[in-house]
């Protein structure tokens, strides 16, 4: 599993408005390819004009096989639903999972 990690800066106020419209748009989006595992959205009590989003991929290919086009064409629908002079994506990593742990169904 291959881990895309995503660090926003979004002023407080609109916060809430970016988490829904990444969740309605880039969440939308992404879920329609195979290797999209899902998604999280971490939001820190301690600094609220951060958002980190956490998207994991079941592998590096599957997530860089997204064609550039079909994520441009994304990006322009989100900056046209939510201002892209009000947040600023500030850093972005990659992390491979080595161990992760299932749940025990019960």
């Amino acid at each position: 599993m291959v881990i895309e990690w995503l660090r926003v800066q979004v002023a407080e106020d609109l916060r809430e408005v970016f988490v829904q419209k990444d969740e309605e748009i880039w969440t939308a989006a992404l879920a329609k390819h195979s290797g999209f595992l899902g998604k999280e959205v971490w939001i820190s009590p301690q600094n609220p004009q951060e958002v980190i989003l956490v998207i994991h991929w079941k592998t590096r290919e599957a997530w860089k096989s997204i064609p550039q086009d079909y994520l441009d064409a994304t990006e322009k629908r989100f900056s046209q639903e939510f201002d892209a002079n009000t947040y600023k994506i500030i850093e972005v990593t990659e992390y491979s999972v080595r161990k992760f742990i299932q749940p025990r169904s019960k």
